[in-house]
């Protein structure tokens, strides 16, 4: 098969202990996973379901990048998550079964242009302009569950600068894991290759041109971003 240009490289995660990588094929997110963070952008609290957004897998940008100040916008967030990579393909995926489709975790950034997306959501239009652009989608290494295990409370953090912005557990995920799977594959085949960001906690704030970004998740990993300057037109 001949392609008009190139065709470009398939993103992909390091696997930590191991020279494989994880080829990511989609990327969904959670949106307003933890109570106190939906309440401090104010937003009512659902917790009947979960909805999601998505992002593209071009998006993908490992730890420890620098990455330019995104155009559009100047309220630039960071948003620290846990990451679930799918290893097993499945539909309608019963919650008692959904952990086994699991094959490990990372610790994610979520980055956000916090401006355009309240424009958005006032307007009642697609949040895409917001969450799904250039380096948006900051992973970490992937720890294997057969190493980890599955993590259900844990410390989640994110440092700027060395400075604590966000302090929570994961424990308070109003959709758990099993749960955020099992509801997903009702309107999704999931397949090896998808990574689901599960929701950010309370203390998302803004970051500049300079500033260093530091997460972690207790028994996950850590992750890293530097955030450098705008690209010129």
């Amino acid at each position: 098969m001949k392609y008009l240009f190139t065709p470009p490289a398939v993103p992909s995660v390091p696997i930590r202990g191991s020279d494989e990588h994880f080829p990511i094929r989609r990327i969904f997110c959670v949106g307003r996973n933890y109570e106190a963070h939906a309440r401090e952008l104010g937003n009512e609290v659902d917790r009947e379901t979960p909805f999601y957004f998505t992002k593209s897998s071009a998006h993908y940008v490992s730890s420890g990048a620098t990455v330019a100040y995104p155009p559009g916008t100047a309220n630039y967030h960071h948003e620290m998550e846990l990451v679930v990579a799918i290893g097993k393909a499945g539909f309608q995926i019963p919650e008692g079964k959904a952990l086994a489709h699991v094959f490990g975790y990372a610790c994610g950034l979520d980055m956000t242009r916090r401006d355009l997306q309240k424009q958005l959501r006032d307007k009642q239009l697609p949040w895409d302009l917001a969450k799904d652009f250039e380096n948006a989608a900051v992973v970490s290494t992937l720890a294997p569950a057969s190493d980890i295990g599955h993590p259900g409370k844990a410390k989640i953090e994110l440092k700027v600068n060395g400075d604590i912005r966000q302090s929570s557990n994961i424990g308070l995920m109003i959709h758990p894991v099993p749960a955020i799977i099992a509801h997903l594959s009702r309107f999704y085949h999931l397949q090896p290759g998808d990574l689901i960001f599960t929701g950010t906690p309370e203390g998302v704030g803004p970051v500049i041109a300079g500033d260093r970004i530091e997460g972690m998740i207790e028994g996950v990993g850590e992750i890293a971003l530097n955030i450098g300057l705008a690209k010129s037109p």
